[in-house]
């Protein structure tokens, strides 16, 4: 039997199979918002993120689903994403982290929030230097261990 996974506020956020019991992962995903950004905007920033995550990590991706009619659809991330919001500052801070650590990441920055198609996006992260990047996202995978050195800082999103 494939072993799911759900979460909720019952289980302390921690994942539980179909017979209840706690799956542990020895990786992480984690995604950092900055603190000050609009609703819509950290709905469209995690999207964005995560998107990134699974594209260069295939691993994180599950089996494809189906409902009992077999209607087929796409697969999902295998585990838990967990989503933190922080200053700027521990935001940047994070980013130093993720990078001394060669962490997979994906960032999005406040100028892409102009910009309307993926070509643009590129040009607009390219043009500025890494220590000024004006970072609203980030998003990491990685040993549990060193994502949450990478998160210290943060809290858990509201």
């Amino acid at each position: 039997m494939q072993r799911t996974y759900k979460t909720s506020a019952g289980t302390g956020g921690h994942a539980r199979s179909m017979d209840n019991e706690p799956i542990r992962f020895d990786t992480k995903i984690a995604v950092l918002l900055r603190a000050d950004l609009e609703p819509w905007q950290r709905l469209n920033v995690t999207s964005f993120l995560v998107s990134g995550l699974g594209t260069h990590i295939p691993e994180v991706i599950g089996e494809p689903y189906e409902d009992a009619d077999a209607v087929p659809y796409l697969p999902m991330f295998r585990q838990p994403v967990m989503v933190f919001e922080a200053t700027k500052e521990t935001l940047t801070t994070a980013h130093t982290r993720a990078l001394s650590r060669a962490l997979p990441r994906a960032i999005f920055t406040s100028d892409l929030f102009a910009t309307g198609n993926d070509r643009d996006n590129r040009a607009a992260v390219r043009a500025v230097p890494t220590t000024q990047l004006d970072l609203v996202g980030l998003a990491v995978h990685g040993p549990k261990n060193a994502v949450d050195k990478v998160v210290k800082g943060a809290r858990m999103h509201p």
